[in-house]
């Protein structure tokens, strides 16, 4: 019984809250440069998983912060967009759709892994594994200040401007 006990308030303490310090880590980005997250100390990050680049959810969520990058840049924010795509892939999805700020590889799913959006899905009755969209803005100090669990796309860019 003291075993469950233990590993339940580990789990918990280990939970990622508001208020409680990002997870740091280092991602290549869609032009092969390493990217820190605790480099950006100082600025505010919005940091969004999506699950593919170049399909419609994913698309739609990477234009609407494309388009309102000009107002997140105002309050001194920024923007990375996480996936386990590779390089090449963000590279491409980048260009297509001229987005104006870092999509980050995951490949390895450490991150998505850490920040826990990486979970069991189900589409049409078949289970999988894959991200469960989720948007997380961290503060200067690298203080999670807000998780936006499993998004939905339409109208998620105005929620997190109001955040910021």
């Amino acid at each position: 019984m003291a075993k469950t006990t233990r590993s339940s308030s580990k789990t918990s303490e280990s939970a990622l809250t508001e208020g409680k310090k990002a997870p740091d880590f280092t991602l290549k980005d869609d032009n092969g440069e390493a990217v820190k997250l605790s480099a950006l100390k100082g600025k505010t990050v919005v940091l969004y998983f999506y699950p593919k680049d170049d399909t419609p959810g994913c698309t739609r969520e990477a234009c609407s912060f494309r388009d309102g990058f000009g107002e997140i840049q105002k309050k001194g924010a920024v923007v990375l967009g996480v996936s386990p795509d590779s390089v090449e892939s963000h590279k491409k999805f980048k260009e297509k759709f001229h987005l104006n700020f870092q999509l980050l590889s995951d490949g390895e799913k450490k991150v998505v892994n850490a920040y826990r959006v990486w979970k069991q899905k189900t589409l049409y009755g078949r289970k999988y594994m894959g991200i469960e969209r989720t948007t997380f803005v961290i503060d200067a100090d690298g203080r999670i200040k807000k998780i936006f669990p499993k998004v939905k796309v339409d109208g998620h860019y105005e929620e997190v401007l109001a955040e910021l």
